[in-house]
């Protein structure tokens, strides 16, 4: 159990409410806080050097909060080809994603960033998914009925495209949604 993290002040640096509703499902209370920061990625970088670093600049702005454990994640996907496919910034460029994942595997890796008492720790879970053969019209209804632009490559595991698209995964499930909270809930167990 994370006992010693109970009279900690914890933050969640994400506004996703999948995040917060996987932390909240290891039994933390944390506050939610969001600090702008850049997600650019050099392409210098390889796919895990590149979600590293956005989780890294991520923590960095809560530079001030060394009292508080700060916990920041960034989620990529990347394709069979080995290109990093990020949120889309249209439905078309989703449908796009999704018919290139279709009948393929990737990869989705999600780093997450821990700053507990000024020290920063990082670490990349990674999980490859297998996609079933999608149809057309079922790519257009996912990508017209739920909201695939707010998700690294278009898609939401938790989601209708889960349910019926999915044929196997290697690795963990909750990484896929955005937060590898085994991982999380052991590498928490190391700080406290």
């Amino acid at each position: 159990m994370l006992e010693n993290l109970k009279n900690r002040t914890i933050i969640l640096g994400s506004q996703s409410p999948r995040r917060k509703q996987l932390l909240e499902g290891l039994g933390l209370s944390f506050d939610v806080e969001v600090r702008e920061t850049e997600e650019y990625v050099d392409p210098n970088l390889s796919a895990l050097e590149a979600v590293r670093q956005i989780a890294v600049n991520k923590i960095h702005a809560f530079g001030d909060k060394t009292e508080s454990l700060v916990i920041c994640a960034d989620t990529i996907v990347v394709s069979h080809e080995g290109e990093i496919l990020g949120k889309p910034k249209t439905e078309s460029e989703a449908m796009e994603t999704l018919v290139n994942l279709s009948g393929k595997r990737h990869l989705v890796m999600t780093a997450v960033a821990l700053s507990w008492c000024g020290v920063v720790s990082t670490f990349v879970e990674t999980t490859t998914v297998y996609f079933y053969t999608l149809e057309q019209d079922e790519i257009e209804y996912y990508v017209t009925k739920y909201s695939p632009l707010d998700k690294a490559g278009s898609y939401g595991i938790q989601e209708w495209i889960g349910l019926i698209g999915i044929e196997r995964l290697e690795g963990e499930y909750n990484n896929v949604v955005g937060l590898p909270t085994a991982r999380l809930y052991r590498e928490l167990k190391k700080l406290t």
